[in-house]
């Protein structure tokens, strides 16, 4: 029976098999969000998560690979518990938009995986495989959640009517500038967004923009007074 010395002393590579995987990706999204795509190499990777190059080549073929399962496993994986939160959804529209929304930040925006979008903005042109993938799995379907909700809060009469579509991308717009804030220039400057306020106001006027005016009483109209004839 192995004492607490002899587990101690182990290399981290001779521990349970299926613990290998989840390792390699901590430790590549670590360093993707650091190094970048081109400066990540699959020798640092492997040495962060302490196995060989070798293990690693058992579980992922290439660089490309690696990256594309640290997408999904931080990324792509949250937009699917969305989607099922969605479908299952009664109540009202605001308030499911305003819960994505803030999920968003807690799950992905107030992680190591908030560096992700950076490094596809700033890679795109050098890397289009990785920014193609990219579009696929995260950009598309997230637009196209968004705008199924907000065509919900259209039919059930809670949301006046507008392009969807189009609404998605604006309103998107600001989430995406807080990501690249926090790894770009955010760092550098001495007045540091609150994500929380920053979020708040970005939900308030996203919600006045969607809902629908409630009705109002006009007065009515008062006749032009007519000229008497000379």
């Amino acid at each position: 029976m192995p004492t607490a010395q002899t587990t101690a002393a182990r290399p981290r590579w001779e521990r349970r098999k299926e613990a290998r995987p989840s390792e390699l990706l901590a430790a590549a999204l670590a360093l993707f969000v650091e190094k970048g795509y081109a400066g990540t190499r699959l020798d640092d990777v492997a040495a962060r998560a302490g196995v060989s190059k070798g293990t690693l080549y058992l579980y992922f073929a290439n660089k490309e690979e690696l990256f594309k399962a640290v997408v999904r496993e931080n990324i792509v994986r949250n937009i699917a518990e969305a989607q099922q939160l969605v479908r299952a959804y009664e109540g009202d529209t605001g308030e499911l938009l305003a819960h994505l929304m803030l999920q968003w930040w807690r799950r992905i925006g107030d992680t190591p995986a908030s560096g992700i979008p950076k490094l596809v903005v700033s890679e795109s042109g050098n890397f289009p495989e990785i920014a193609r993938f990219y579009v696929d799995e995260v950009i598309d379907p997230v637009h196209r959640l968004l705008a199924d909700v907000i065509e919900r809060g259209v039919r059930r009469g809670e949301f006046r009517k507008v392009d969807a579509e189009t609404f998605v991308r604006v309103m998107t717009g600001p989430l995406v500038m807080l990501l690249l804030w926090r790894h770009s220039f955010g760092p550098c400057g001495d007045q540091p967004i609150d994500p929380q306020r920053y979020l708040a106001i970005h939900i308030d006027n996203t919600l006045r923009a969607l809902r629908r005016e409630p009705a109002r009483d006009r007065p009515a109209r008062r006749a032009s007074p007519r000229k008497g004839r000379r």
